[in-house]
């Protein structure tokens, strides 16, 4: 989630050609990471944000949510992300909280994580997998035959 660096462009050659160089990027020490549940009968979600990616971390965010007695895990097959809410969740969450953003550093990258879980929150709704039901038809005209 630190934003990357690029070299200034390469220019062109004496000949006319572009100067291909290495791809030289990098991210810096500090990556943040992003952990995040979605309890899809109401639609809140509880995010957490960590400095690495391991076994630590991930129980701290479990412990985050074991205040609710009833929750499950949940392993999606391979090839099938499209099965699990969450990942819808993540699409909007990014587009709110990360997309157009360059952040300084982790600390900043958590306040965005927490102002944009607060705000999809505050409007969260149930989640149901599949197409909405169609709207009912609304008949303008009735007619009423009296004989």
């Amino acid at each position: 989630m630190i934003p990357r660096t690029f070299p200034p462009a390469p220019g062109w050659s004496p000949n006319g050609h572009r100067i291909k160089s290495e791809i030289d990027y990098s991210r810096g020490p500090e990556k943040t990471w992003v952990y995040g549940g979605l309890r899809v009968t109401d639609g809140q979600e509880i995010t957490m944000t960590a400095p690495s990616r391991n076994s630590v971390f991930y129980q701290q965010f479990l412990q985050k949510l074991e205040d609710h007695p009833r929750i499950r895990h949940v392993f999606i097959p391979v090839g099938a992300c499209w099965l699990n809410l969450q990942e819808a969740w993540w699409r909007i969450f990014r587009k709110a909280a990360l997309a157009g953003q360059s952040f300084a550093g982790p600390n900043e990258i958590t306040q965005a994580t927490a102002h944009a879980t607060a705000q999809l929150n505050a409007r969260a709704r149930p989640w149901i997998w599949g197409r909405p039901a169609p709207p009912t038809r609304y008949l303008r005209r009735r007619y009423i035959y009296c004989l």
